[in-house]
């Protein structure tokens, strides 16, 4: 890893939720979307954030935005804290991070055309592009991502899904950012037009040196674009590290699970590696267990794991990854 400082960074990122009230009997709960997050990201780099359904994955991706506030916790990205920005100068440092939805049928507009979608980030941030030059801008945007310009004026429900996930993260290039969170960007499309939307994230990040959080629950998909692995579970990392080393070797027993699922052509494989079932449901975000999050799932659950929370930090002799786990894989 290059020993540059990081583009993106959140220590202690946590953010809580108040629900219930007077409709279930007066009483308020708490929900821990994400609850004590630290990640980085170096410039052109692509850092994989894996994990089951309402672990906090799309929370945290708001958080490192700023489009949410957090319960405690900073993000900095270039090492200014974006919480503490002034609200214009807030509004520049955005366009240094955008969005890629995973939904393409649901993240434009049908009102408006394919040039009015790219062009409009060009018509709020008035200073980046002049007035005159914009529709060509948004026109060349549309053919970098493989889009035909001669296309401009069609509606979104002219487009196919791809072509409509195409068409998003056109608009997200518009600002000339230096970062994409990307949402599930490829969870509602078919395979085939799966790989052909990852082919093009990549090759957009050697070409304008993007770096991507890339939020997925597709491990196959992951282990293709990333070069780090983060993996959350109920609000917390609970594994990081280096994309083979993670894969090859996982520290923690919840992403041997994860792991363990993905799907093997080969029945020989299958069969040595063997399928972990993870006894019961997830634990609510609301009603957390007491000290390791996973311990209530866990086959190697002893006294500890319940009475005290464990550290992510590197397991001894091995300085590639940071497991939060008390007794993690060798």
């Amino acid at each position: 890893m290059s020993d540059d400082p990081p583009l993106l960074e959140a220590r202690g990122l946590v953010k809580h939720y108040k629900a219930g009230g007077p409709a279930v009997g007066g009483r308020r709960t708490t929900v821990k979307a994400v609850d004590g997050v630290d990640l980085t990201l170096r410039r052109g780099s692509t850092l994989g954030l894996v994990g089951e359904s309402g672990c906090g994955k799309s929370t945290l991706s708001r958080l490192l935005m700023a489009l949410d506030r957090p319960t405690s916790g900073t993000v900095l990205v270039e090492g200014r804290n974006l919480l503490r920005l002034p609200s214009a100068e807030l509004r520049r440092r955005r366009r240094d991070i955008q969005l890629v939805m995973q939904d393409p049928y649901t993240s434009l507009d049908p009102r408006m055309t394919a040039l009015e979608i790219v062009r409009e980030p060009l018509d709020i941030h008035r200073d980046l592009v002049p007035k005159q030059d914009r529709a060509s801008r948004a026109r060349e945007l549309l053919e970098t991502v493989g889009l035909d310009p001669g296309h401009a004026n069609r509606h979104p429900h002219q487009f196919s899904g791809g072509q409509r996930q195409r068409l998003g993260i056109a608009r997200a290039l518009a600002l000339r950012p230096k970062i994409l969170v990307c949402d599930e960007p490829v969870s509602a499309l078919d395979v085939s037009v799966q790989a052909q939307v990852i082919n093009l994230l990549k090759e957009l990040q050697r070409e304008f040196g993007l770096s991507y959080v890339f939020v997925a629950h597709d491990l196959a998909v992951v282990r293709h674009v990333a070069d780090e692995i983060a993996v959350m579970y109920l609000g917390r990392i609970v594994e990081q590290g280096d994309r083979d080393t993670v894969f090859a070797l996982p520290a923690h027993p919840y992403t041997r699970a994860l792991l363990s699922a993905v799907p093997d052509p080969d029945p020989r494989r299958r069969a040595a590696a063997g399928r972990i079932v993870l006894r019961g449901d997830p634990p609510s975000p609301s009603r957390p267990p007491t000290g390791c999050a996973f311990h209530t799932r866990c086959w190697k659950s002893e006294e500890l794991c319940a009475a005290h929370r464990p550290v992510l930090s590197a397991p001894p002799a091995d300085d590639r990854r940071q497991v939060s786990c008390h007794f993690p894989e060798n």
